[in-house]
């Protein structure tokens, strides 16, 4: 069967999403490759399937679907492989698993997504790993606190909800002088922004639920990793057989190819946002990376590509009453805990309760937004008559 002429090798990222993983002419010329369900694969003799000969064996070991978005994000992001998951926290879940083992130490960023936290003093736990957490600002200071039996150093850039930067170079130099595994969640940036395994990151986590999805309507993760950790990482995922489903696969390969198109737009518009928020009198401060105010602006600067559409604002002092009524009345901003999709949301959060390395005392409530791909001037307007709702009821209670 016909092949199309291999790629040029210099090509863009905007380029290699919309051909990346595609063989049209394995699929009948389709653009696509389809959706493959199946379970059973059937070999024509016995001696082919004594010595498994076929390109696939069994559904949960792979499908043309499964590896065309596998083979792409090996692709982008310039990793050994990739596997996928039926979720960002599954794809967590498994990355560690594949490189901890009972009695081995794990570091942990301090500002991790919640759930990750969740499964390193859960599962982790119970299975005999001791988690240590660390400031996410300690850079090359993580030397101190690895011991002779840290295994890996856990890593998020920027924090889930507060947005602290993590000086990734330096924490992957140093972890890797003592023999560490560094894993990253790169799922604010997504390798189009931040490329982890170029950056020293031996195991990059993204879940697909976010930008690489676009609508909001799946659940997917990834782990891709380097040569030195892929052959455990497959290893570990084989023996959970943790396969998401075929029309999740697809959706994700649908949403690689816009991905370029569709961040760009969210930075763009996150940041004018951003500078929109900073000029409030409500606003105390903004927690966005790119600017020129927050403090880990310059490692942002030298090691990222560009930003995403989430960050966090810290509002001067208000009451619950007056936040509520602000949050409850916006009719453009959403409220639920996912972002990056094509629709802007907003959720209050707290870090309080559960920090153990640092202390989150921001001095008034915490708001994180994703800014969609809605007109930007209705949703400052939209916000507008929040912050009004949100001063007349402190006013009514003074």
């Amino acid at each position: 069967m016909s092949k199309l002429p291999p790629k040029p090798q210099n090509i863009s990222e905007r380029t290699r999403l919309v051909h990346a993983g595609r063989e049209p002419f394995e699929q009948h010329g389709f653009v696509n490759t389809p959706i493959y369900r199946g379970s059973t694969v059937l070999y024509p003799t016995t001696d082919d399937l004594l010595h498994r000969r076929g390109r696939y064996s069994y559904g949960t070991k792979g499908t043309p679907t499964t590896n065309s978005l596998e083979s792409a994000w090996t692709e982008l992001t310039g990793a050994a492989g990739t596997v996928l998951a039926p979720s960002g926290l599954a794809a967590v879940a498994v990355a560690l698993m594949s490189c901890l083992k009972a009695g081995d130490h794990l570091l942990m960023t301090d500002s991790v997504y919640l759930p990750t936290r969740q499964f390193c003093n859960g599962v982790l736990r119970n299975f005999g790993v001791e988690t240590t957490y660390y400031d996410p600002e300690i850079g090359a200071g993580i030397g101190a606190l690895i011991r002779p039996n840290t295994t890996a150093v856990f890593t998020e850039a920027p924090g889930s909800q507060s947005l602290e930067m993590q000086d990734i170079p330096a924490i992957a130099e140093v972890a890797h002088r003592h023999g560490a595994v560094v894993l990253m969640d790169n799922t604010w940036a997504t390798p189009l922004l931040f490329p982890p395994h170029e950056r020293g990151v031996d195991l990059a986590i993204e879940a697909g639920t976010k930008y690489l999805s676009g609508g909001s309507d799946l659940l997917l993760g990834m782990v891709s990793a380097n040569e030195r950790c892929f052959k455990r990482l497959r290893e570990t995922y084989d023996s959970f057989a943790m396969c998401p489903g075929p029309e999740d696969v697809f959706l994700g390969l649908r949403g690689l190819r816009t991905m370029a198109l569709r961040l760009r737009e969210h930075g763009t518009q996150a940041l004018e946002m951003s500078r929109w928020l900073e000029g409030r009198p409500e606003v105390a401060r903004v927690l966005h990376p790119a600017m020129e105010t927050y403090p880990g602006h310059e490692i942002w600067k030298r090691d990222f590509k560009g930003s995403s559409g989430l960050f966090s604002i810290i509002l001067e002092p208000c009451s619950d009453r007056a936040l509520a009524a602000m949050l409850d009345g916006l009719s453009l901003f959403g409220m639920g805990y996912s972002w990056g999709g094509f629709e802007s949301l907003v959720i209050p959060f707290n870090c309080a309760t559960y920090r153990t390395a640092t202390k989150w005392e921001p001095g008034g409530h915490a708001l994180r937004f994703h800014i969609g791909l809605e007109d930007l001037d209705d949703l400052k307007r939209d916000l507008d008559a929040g912050f009004a709702r949100l001063r007349e009821t402190d006013a009514q209670a003074a």
